[in-house]
């Protein structure tokens, strides 16, 4: 997780919104990924999203089976399915996204038993630096708009 943390502050450096997320498999990091939707004027380039792109073509398969996904913000429903769709083994992530996370907050994609697989979620891993990254960062964006 601290080195999801060091993705979600590179995104800050970068003006995006300060999330990071890091995918190991069997102990090792294979992929590592911050925010980039303002730098790529993508809205789906989420931290979680261009990790587990990165680490599908590190393994060479979309199946990512055994995979774990560190995140300081809990996921969004796109990329909680995207979890699902690469199914991953296990997500672990930081703070909850009370507007967007779904992953317990506002639903949770991560048992449904309608879908096709299920993965473990562990949360509040670091929630406090996580919560910081992105209090400081949104204070600052207020500040700037008083400006």
């Amino acid at each position: 997780m601290e080195m999801a943390l060091a993705e979600a502050a590179a995104a800050a450096a970068m003006g995006e919104v300060p999330v990071g997320a890091v995918v190991v498999l069997n102990g090792e990091v294979i992929a590592a990924a911050h925010n980039r939707r303002e730098v790529d004027s993508d809205p789906t380039a989420h931290a979680e999203l261009l990790a587990i792109r990165h680490a599908a073509q590190v393994i060479g398969d979309w199946r990512l089976e055994g995979c774990t996904v560190y995140v300081t913000l809990e996921p969004c429903a796109m990329c909680a399915g995207l979890m699902v769709n690469s199914r991953i083994a296990r997500c672990v992530y930081g703070t909850p996204d009370p507007r967007g996370g779904f992953l317990g907050t506002l639903g949770d994609l991560s048992s449904n038993t309608v879908l096709n697989h299920r993965f473990e979620v562990e949360a509040g891993v670091c929630a406090e630096a996580a919560a910081a990254h992105l209090k400081n960062f949104f204070q600052r964006v207020r500040a700037k708009k008083t400006d």
